[in-house]
């Protein structure tokens, strides 16, 4: 069962869309919100699976939603405003609907979520660990992404923020380091020093370096130094 949310400042907007739903009996509207805040709330004590979102809602925008969020469930924009959706969101959306939504339009963003599902077995445990296949919101100034953490290769401390490192992007997130490191699984996620945190996947080169620590290049080209005491936490962890 799909466990879905409805956010939309317009009611009407809210029950043709539920009355919609009503012919996927694999789908079940666990709530609804009328703005980003109550939106939030909701998301936070139920879990959806999926919402479906409006982008422009009095006071904070949809976008402006997802930015606060920990971690993203899917989501499906619901928008009056085509260009806008395409200018404001970049490539990573599962879908995003016009009004009036159309049912057969609904049929295929809903396949989506399911084929999205079977392939990456998105998965929410109780410890709020974030595993590899999970997939995060960033936004930066007006751009934003849907990101698999299996396409980050690195976090770099900037100040208070960090710096994601995926494919040729590399927005920055007001995250500290340290803060990212309790979330990230740390099978797949290493801290290498006081500044990085590593995807261990994404290592191409490993080098011994000064002082015995190591010299990791990535498959970005990034050249990042893993300090001496986590050089032997590293060896210890990648050794049979």
């Amino acid at each position: 069962m799909l466990k879905v949310i409805l956010i939309d400042d317009e009611r009407l907007a809210r029950s043709e869309l539920k009355r919609l739903l009503q012919e996927f009996p694999d789908v079940e509207i666990i709530g609804e919100a009328a703005n980003a805040d109550e939106a939030i709330e909701k998301i936070e004590a139920l879990n959806p699976d999926l919402i479906f979102l409006d982008i422009q809602m009095p006071g904070k925008t949809g976008f402006d939603l997802l930015t606060q969020l920990e971690k993203a469930p899917h989501v499906i924009f619901v928008t009056a405003y085509d260009e806008y959706a395409l200018k404001a969101f970049d490539v990573n959306a599962l879908d995003y609907l016009m009004k009036p939504v159309e049912p057969k339009r609904l049929a295929d963003a809903l396949l989506k979520v399911k084929q999205k599902d079977e392939e990456e077995m998105l998965s929410y445990n109780n410890r709020g660990i974030l595993g590899e296949h999970d997939q995060v919101f960033v936004k930066d100034g007006e751009r934003c992404w849907f990101v698999k953490l299996s396409d980050v290769r690195l976090f770099e401390s900037v100040g208070n923020y960090a710096k994601v490192f995926f494919g040729t992007n590399k927005p920055l997130i007001l995250k500290s380091l340290n803060a990212l490191e309790e979330r990230l699984d740390e099978k797949v996620f290493f801290r290498a020093n006081r500044k990085h945190i590593i995807n261990l996947r994404k290592i191409e080169k490993i080098e011994p370096y000064f002082n015995g620590g190591l010299l990791l290049d990535l498959i970005g080209g990034e050249k990042i130094e893993v300090s001496r005491r986590q050089a032997v936490k590293f060896k210890e962890m990648m050794s049979l």
